[in-house]
């Protein structure tokens, strides 16, 4: 049987056993894994076929059409970014235990990346892990985690080894959010939401079992995690034509400045950037060969993000003094990725809270600066920045 077609047949298979109206989210997200129809190119057994990637789009699709839930939203780090890290670089113990939970929502994620004194500069890092027999022992600080209010497990990133050049001396665990010696306290954001979080990590632990990767070869594995971020972050922009940003600027062009022949031309040069952003996202995902992504998942970000917010910025000038209002500015600490604002769509989204929301994705999964790196070292062939601490151990390296 072609794989389209056994495809088809095991959604049909899906939605019979399990109609999405009266299936709970979990159970139906349980049953897709199952079905290998969750990453469809991951091996048979861990949620997938071991067929082509293309063929997920396929599934998404008929999924929707539907009315299937979608669990990205919901499971944003579990789905886009854990799930392939442990596939590709984790044992088969930790792909037995984690990626059906996530999956399914069973078990929501987060990502222990980002410290105050380590941004953009990802490898300059100092949250320290020790080992402790069949243990490590954390300490430190993390910033800009995205839903750990919520999360049970997490991917940290943490030295090993001080006396290593920096990208050398860092290793990836997968650790319990749940216990005692992780505090997790909320940053609220320009929009009065706290989707981001810092957490403090005060001899935390986890077992050696859930290293992942070789002790001092944790940076070959987060860059694993950050490309799959930054295709994640462009899944988003494989949004129906004329839907999100652009759909609002449009409404809000008939709403308050129909006959403004200056406004529509804007209006007209956004939708023609927001489709080729589209279509490059489409591009971009076929010409991606299995495995871990390339570069191309930073510059599909980049495009994606940078576009998107410029949309919305257009919608909130096209209100005219509507724009100049937000409707609240409630300390809420949602649930789902993007906030209460992007949560919603069509006629009940609030555009300056999504407006304020979106700014901080130019800066989250990647900087825009590093976006633009990354485009001209690793596809224009550019040479790269000079780096001047490179080789030394970290110990020695001077920081603020």
């Amino acid at each position: 049987m072609p794989d389209g077609a056994r495809v088809d047949a095991l959604v049909d298979q899906l939605l019979e056993a399990h109609p999405p109206a009266s299936t709970k989210d979990t159970e139906f997200w349980a049953a897709q894994y199952d079905l290998g129809l969750g990453w469809v190119h991951f091996p048979e057994g861990f949620g997938g076929l071991g067929l082509d990637p293309k063929l997920q789009e396929r599934i998404d699709e008929r999924l929707e059409q539907a009315g299937a839930p979608s669990n990205v939203n919901v499971n944003f780090m579990g789905i886009g970014m854990a799930g392939p890290t442990i596939v590709v670089r984790g044992t088969d113990e930790q792909r037995q235990r984690f990626l059906r939970p996530a999956f399914a929502c069973e078990e929501i994620w987060c990502q222990l990346f980002s410290e105050p004194g380590a941004g953009s500069d990802l490898a300059s890092l100092s949250t320290r892990a020790v080992r402790d027999g069949d243990e490590w022992v954390f300490n430190g600080q993390k910033v800009w985690t995205t839903l750990a209010h919520v999360a049970d497990w997490a991917m940290i990133l943490a030295r090993t080894d001080p006396e290593q050049p920096k990208h050398k001396g860092l290793t990836y665990f997968l650790i319990d959010m749940r216990q005692p010696g992780i505090e997790v306290r909320p940053l609220r954001q320009i929009n009065g939401e706290a989707e981001f979080n810092e957490v403090y990590l005060t001899d935390a632990r986890t077992p050696d079992s859930l290293r992942v990767g070789d002790v001092g070869e944790g940076w070959a594995v987060a860059l694993t995690t950050l490309m799959n971020e930054r295709v994640a972050f462009g899944h988003l922009s494989r949004a129906p034509r004329g839907s999100g940003a652009i759909g609002q600027a449009v409404r809000a062009l008939q709403s308050h400045e129909p006959d403004d022949e200056a406004a529509r031309d804007e209006v007209t040069k956004a939708w023609i950037a927001n489709e080729l952003v589209r279509l490059t996202t489409v591009r971009a995902q076929e010409m991606r060969e299995r495995g871990t992504p390339g570069p191309e998942g930073a510059v599909v970000k980049l495009a994606y993000t940078t576009t998107v917010e410029q949309t919305w910025k257009l919608a909130v000038d096209l209100m005219g003094p509507d724009g100049l209002l937000i409707s609240n500015y409630d300390m809420i600490r949602p649930t789902t990725m993007g906030g209460s604002s992007i949560a919603e769509s069509g006629e009940n989204q609030d555009v300056v809270k999504a407006w304020l929301t979106q700014r901080g994705g130019t800066i989250g999964g990647g900087t825009t600066d590093i976006g633009r790196n990354i485009l001209a070292e690793r596809v224009l062939g550019l040479p790269g920045d000079p780096k001047a601490d490179k080789d030394l151990p970290w110990s020695q390296v001077p920081r603020s």
